[in-house]
């Protein structure tokens, strides 16, 4: 895959991470680009070590893409404390 085909992809897949992590994210396109590709890799490592043990690095299909999206968001947003609970 190009270049421009991961950037395309991980900005998807980080989006949908953006849209399936409940509340308001602080980032930029960079960062949810940024956020896409490495859940593509975490996607990539979890999978393989579901299945056959560590392969190594070797990027997720789409559904574990953004499901590794999902878990990079998640500990991005505890590690920098961006998000914040809505009080009601």
């Amino acid at each position: 895959m190009n270049i421009l085909g991961w950037i395309v992809f991980g900005l998807v897949a980080g989006f949908l991470a953006r849209a399936i992590v409940p509340g308001k994210d602080n980032i930029g396109l960079l960062m949810t680009i940024v956020v896409g590709v490495a859940g593509s890799a975490v996607g990539g490592f979890v999978f393989g070590l579901l299945t056959v043990g560590l392969r190594g690095f070797q990027p997720a299909g789409f559904i574990g893409s953004v499901i590794g999206a999902v878990i990079v968001l998640v500990i991005y947003n505890k590690l920098t404390g961006r998000k914040r609970r809505v009080r009601s």
